[in-house]
Order: structure tokens, then sequence, then C-alpha cells
């Protein structure tokens, strides 16, 4: 029987796997178009679409440390400006829409910090975009619903909840301001 697309995805990654490099950057990225791209007709796929979880652990990998995730959003959810930590993350579009901002993190005059918009993309289904270390982001759901996978090279609850290393921003009325 031959390999589901996720299957291929695992595969791909665990052997480019290594440190932080362009290429390695690259092959992730490459590969999690690929997987946007899996025919719903793949059960892995089919009960993601039927069952639109607002998240769902695809895998975990025990050697490595990398986690592939789902995510089923609904039109208009908004995740404010926020990094990963010192993770590395890319985000594909199996469906729907999703607009995606970044930011530069600009020390303020009066000593805060305030956030300039640097670039908007909207991704569509097939695309995928890469994050990497201290890149602050934020998304919003433009479609119905849309499904991403969110590869992260780390587990990102860690991350933010025992390392407490991942960034938040709140929206005062004249910028963006850190949160955390």
């Amino acid at each position: 029987m031959p390999a589901s697309t996720l299957d291929t995805f695992i595969a791909a990654i665990r052997d480019a796997w290594g440190p932080l490099t362009s290429d390695l950057v690259g092959t992730c990225r490459r590969a999690s178009e690929r997987l946007a791209r899996a025919p719903s007709s793949e059960p892995w796929l089919a009960a993601l679409l039927t069952g639109q979880p607002a998240a769902e652990e695809l895998h975990r990998d025990a050697e490595r440390g990398f986690v592939l995730l789902a995510h089923t959003e609904q039109a208009g959810l908004y995740r404010p400006p926020h990094d990963h930590g010192r993770a590395w993350v890319v985000y594909a579009v199996q469906r729907g829409e999703v607009e995606m901002r970044t930011f530069a993190r600009i020390a303020a005059p009066d000593g805060g910090v305030r956030l300039v918009q640097r670039d908007s993309v909207v991704a569509r289904a097939g695309q995928a975009l890469a994050y990497l270390p201290g890149d602050i982001h934020d998304t919003r759901c433009l479609s119905e619903t849309a499904l991403l996978f969110r590869f992260t090279e780390r587990d990102l609850k860690h991350e933010d909840r025992v390392e407490s290393r991942v960034a938040r921003y709140a929206a005062p009325e004249d910028g963006w301001a850190s949160g955390r």
C-alpha cells in the first residue's frame, strides 16, 4: 500500500532534520506545501475535513522534537501579533484563506516597544509560509473556514507555558505594544 501524504511528509522532515539552515527551512516549507495539497480522499485528511477540530496533533517526533498540528479556523478568527520564542514554524493552508502580517519590534523614544507592520500576505490553499525565531506575526481567517497545518520545530506549549519565551502583543490606541 502506498504511503499517505502525511507519512511522506514525516519521512521527508525526518530525513532532512538537523540544525536550522536555509536548506532545512526550504525543505520543510516545500514538504508542507505538498502536505497542503494532499487529496481529500486520504483518510487522515478526510477525518480533519469532516471533524473540523480547532486543534489536533497529527505527529510528534519523539526523537527530533518537531510537532505537526492541524487547526480549523472560522471566519474572522484573529490571533494578535506574537512570536514563537526560540522556535521556528511553517504554516501551510490546506483550505480557505488566511491573512498573515509580519511586524518589526521597534524601541520607542519613551523606552517602550512598538510594532511596525512590515508585510501582509494572504495565504491560500497549497501555500506555506515560514517564520524564524524572533519573527513576529499575526493571523486572521478570511474565509468561512480554513484548515491550516502548523509545523513547529519544537513543542510550543512547552516554549510558552514552561519556558515563558513566547511574546504576545496587545493593541493600544496608538500602536502595538509588548504584552509579555
